[in-house]
């Protein structure tokens, strides 16, 4: 038992250093961040389309049936069979029941879709959902912009977290006497906001809207009174840097 204690007591400061992330020698850590802005140049739009009917089969027709006219139009907005995703089907049955009476006239089915439609033009948005409400599919849910410069972004932001980074480093090194040696180790991260779905990879952000009037009737087009504002595309980059350091 004796032996054991010895051992475990001898090894414990070499796995302490091993997994220490910083060097034993004189070093500073920074972290260095940096956010970049594009407007969006394209724009994802998520319907949800539903129908209610007799029976699952009908309702699920008509449903179909909508969607697919949605689709003919693809050429005229410039979106292929890669730009739209739809759901499986939903579906809820409801048993109605008279108000008055209390006599059960029969069951209906809901049926249920979510729809994602990429538009590579910003600009055919409005456009399109006016197309997509002459077919009653005017359950929208988000209407998100996107850009197509994610790279080019993500390398931008990345450089000037390094720069900041290092801007950082060598303003407090000679503040203490010192100046910046190696650099020990780096760790990056580039990201955005988070959102509630994927967008295949492109960075995304909810648009804002603007409401001129506080309410609607039933029978007015609620997209009629929303104007849709110019929104910015945020990536933001981090990097934390471990750097030795030199006494002057």
């Amino acid at each position: 038992m004796k032996l054991i204690i010895a051992i475990f007591i001898t090894l414990f400061p070499l796995i302490t250093f091993a997994n220490s992330s910083v060097p034993a020698n004189r070093h500073i850590a920074v972290q260095g961040s940096a956010e970049v802005f594009v407007e969006p140049d394209m724009a994802q739009i998520i319907f949800e389309v539903k129908s209610t009917e007799d029976t699952l089969l009908e309702a699920k027709r008509e449903l179909d049936g909508r969607i697919s006219l949605l689709l003919e139009q693809s050429d005229k907005y410039g979106f292929g069979q890669d730009d739209v995703y739809i759901s499986g089907l939903k579906s809820k049955v409801y048993t109605m029941i008279g108000t008055e009476s209390g006599t059960v006239s029969g069951d209906k089915y809901l049926a249920l879709k979510t729809v994602k439609v990429t538009l590579k033009d910003i600009k055919k948005v409005d456009e399109f959902i006016n197309f997509a409400q002459s077919l009653k599919i005017d359950n929208i849910e988000k209407i998100n912009g996107l850009s197509t410069k994610v790279n080019q972004l993500e390398a931008e932001a990345t450089q000037l977290a390094i720069d900041n980074a290092k801007a950082k480093g060598n303003k407090l090194a000679q503040a203490f006497g010192a100046e910046l040696g190696n650099v020990y180790s780096i760790s990056a991260n580039s990201s955005s906001s988070d959102y509630d779905y994927d967008a295949g990879g492109v960075k995304h952000i909810i648009l804002s809207s603007h409401r001129n009037s506080m309410v609607a009737s039933n029978n007015e087009n609620p997209f009629m009174q929303q104007q849709y504002l110019g929104a910015k595309i945020s990536v933001k980059a981090s990097i934390k840097v471990v750097f030795d350091l030199k006494l002057k």
